[in-house]
């Protein structure tokens, strides 16, 4: 039986980076999205992350409804996303009251808005405690940003933004996140089974090309 499609394996660039920042341009990409405020602990955002993945779930195992979207195929679901910023500001990570932040899960090419709203439906069926109606689906460009692997706790990742903002330095880059472009988080490990010195994260900022003075 074939390997289930891994986008993480597939596209090794965007989600397995060393840990050492690399300059990467990110295409346009699919997600199902939800947007709130605050901590991550708080009930907001677990709420936003048990819909994603109710969602995602439900148009992975559509072929077992008998709703298999045109070129589906078998794959593994990829993993959780997070945009964040503060409001009026570029994201701090010291000002945990004001965080925004957008929770988000990559999708197949083959699903489309018809086959969201049809997930929508399913799920509202049959988890009617979820408030689907948070929940968008769109499509998603990042461009020309740098990345890097960070392994630790989620609170040591200025030691990591830090080796970002050199690598920036030394390339002639500009750090362009904002509230337009933003903080970008990628969450390779589940936390309620890692050992905070072992969770994997790519973080990733976009960046701008410095022009030069001369």
């Amino acid at each position: 039986m074939p390997d289930k499609f891994d986008f993480k394996k597939e596209f090794k660039d965007l989600y397995m980076p060393k840990r050492n920042p690399v300059l990467v341009d990110v295409p346009a990409m699919n997600f199902i999205m939800i947007d709130g405020k605050g901590d991550p602990n708080g009930k907001e955002y677990q709420n936003a992350v048990s819909i994603l993945y109710a969602l995602a779930f439900i148009i992975k195992m559509s072929k077992m409804a008998d709703k298999q979207p045109l070129g589906y195929f078998e794959y593994v679901i990829p993993p959780l996303e997070g945009l964040w910023w503060c409001e009026g500001d570029r994201f701090h990570f010291d000002k945990r009251e004001s965080w925004l932040w957008t929770s988000m899960i990559r999708q197949p090419e083959f699903v489309t808005r018809e086959v969201f709203h049809w997930a929508v439906d399913e799920c509202r069926r049959k988890k009617p405690d979820l408030d689907v109606s948070l929940a968008r689906f769109e499509s998603f460009t990042e461009g020309l940003c740098v990345q890097i692997m960070h392994i630790g706790p989620y609170a040591d990742e200025p030691c990591s933004i830090k080796l970002m903002q050199q690598y920036m330095e030394e390339n002639n880059l500009r750090d362009a996140t904002g509230l337009e472009r933003k903080h970008h988080e990628i969450y390779l490990s589940d936390p309620r089974k890692t050992a905070p010195e072992k969770l994997k994260t790519v973080l990733r900022h976009p960046v701008e090309h410095m022009k030069s003075v001369f």
